[in-house]
């Protein structure tokens, strides 16, 4: 009896296990075949950099959508839109109207807040459906983007401006001249070391107090394996860009943003909420969570990083553009759902968001390295997509089996008692 009750428990535990680590290790696959096919460029140092540049509005981007599915598997289509408009306002103010540069941008993530009070007050107290309420805000603000730029690209912006996403910390390295390891910023190294160091001892922290307090942990083998590799992984990375120029500026940016929302969802009130309110609405409100509140929250926090990746899409650009941001809004959805999220809600971290986005953006570059046709590439990653949404569905309903069969179970018995 003992053996068999213990079989499911291990099964449980290793099928989370498996589902935590599967699409790390499928990142992990991705980046060593295109790091064959494409004869070692994926991996070059000016590369790694192009990736982050490249992809750093959709990690932003997926971060605010996560919330927005956590709480039901609800989405946001207007976030391209909003980019594009963010866009246009920061081209506007700037160089056309002169403005200072940091004030204008200050002003656009205003702007962008208000976007998502507006949004969000009609989803969470309207009870507009959010796929209608966004798709609306899709058209108007791209219609304004037009209206605003009159069919014309604003550019260049000015220097103090770009640095926002398109610089490097520490470009000019005093430690350069020493040229240790054959680094051309060594800044980058030691911020690499410092970086994982303190994941580690943040890590082993968490762990010895969440076994203090009784709570289920994994293995310590497991966990020294997964938190040496992470930290290994980190210092090859920061050692890879300091062989081209260093950190680039939007990595920072990145950083802070998946640290805050990172803590956000796993170690506060409105984070558990989130997570209880996507699991069942009806009974989170009930237990005294404030369903309608947490909607609003995530709709204007989801286009409040909105204008951020504005913002850093126009510096990448070096433009305000009438057709940036178009297909956002997917990249995103398609990044979060690859990452763990739940069509369903309720489930998904920040961590395998990141990972999901990787996943895109590593796709995306190693595809446009090999010269593969751009159709072939949509199918590719809708594929990708397809498969993702279709291994958490189906894990959904394994898992819910036996629920059900117990469900009904009773259901006869108490119909053949009457």
């Amino acid at each position: 009896m003992i053996q068999q009750a213990a079989q499911p428990r291990i099964k449980t535990k290793t099928d989370t296990n498996l589902r935590q680590y599967m699409m790390l290790l499928i990142l992990v696959l991705i980046i060593g075949f295109f790091q064959i096919v494409t004869g070692g460029k994926l991996l070059n140092p000016m590369n790694v950099s192009n990736i982050i540049f490249q992809n750093a509005y959709v990690v932003i981007l997926a971060v605010g959508m996560l919330l927005c599915i956590l709480t039901g598997g609800n989405i946001d289509l207007s976030v391209g839109s909003v980019v594009a408009f963010i866009c246009a306002c920061a081209g506007t103010f700037i160089i056309t109207w002169k403005w200072d540069p940091y004030a204008s941008m200050i002003l656009c993530l205003g702007i962008s807040i208000l976007i998502g009070m507006w949004q969000g007050f009609w989803i969470a107290y309207g009870r507009i459906p959010p796929f209608i309420m966004t798709l609306s805000g899709m058209l108007l603000f791209r219609g304004l983007t037009l209206m605003i730029l009159n069919g014309l690209t604003l550019a260049p912006f000015p220097a103090s401006f770009l640095n926002f996403s398109t610089g490097f910390v520490f470009a000019g390295d005093p430690l350069s001249a020493l040229n240790p390891f054959g680094l051309r910023n060594a800044t980058s190294l030691i911020i690499g070391v410092l970086l994982a160091l303190a994941f580690i001892i943040s890590q082993a922290l968490g762990y010895a107090r969440r076994k203090s307090k009784g709570y289920d942990v994994e293995s310590l083998l497991s966990f020294v394996i997964k938190a040496a590799v992470i930290a290994a992984a980190a210092i090859a990375l920061f050692y890879t860009l300091g062989r081209y120029r260093g950190v680039p500026t939007v990595l920072v940016t990145l950083g802070v943003i998946l640290l805050v929302y990172s803590f956000l969802t796993s170690n506060t009130v409105i984070g558990r909420h989130l997570y209880a309110l996507g699991g069942n609405e009806k009974a989170a409100r009930l237990s005294g969570v404030k369903t309608k509140f947490l909607m609003f929250l995530a709709y204007t926090n989801m286009s409040f990083l909105a204008g951020v990746a504005g913002l850093v899409f126009a510096a990448r650009l070096n433009s305000a553009s009438p057709q940036a941001g178009q297909g956002f809004e997917m990249d995103a959805i398609a990044a979060c759902f690859i990452g763990g999220a739940s069509a369903y809600g309720g489930i998904g971290t920040i961590g395998g968001t990141l990972i999901g986005a990787l996943i895109m953006g590593v796709l995306n570059n190693g595809m446009s390295i090999r010269g593969l046709d751009s159709n072939l590439q949509q199918v590719i990653k809708g594929s990708v997509l397809f498969i993702a949404v279709a291994f958490d569905v189906v894990s959904k309903q394994r898992l819910l089996t036996p629920v059900i069969d117990r469900a009904k179970d009773l259901l006869n018995v108490r119909g053949k008692a009457a």
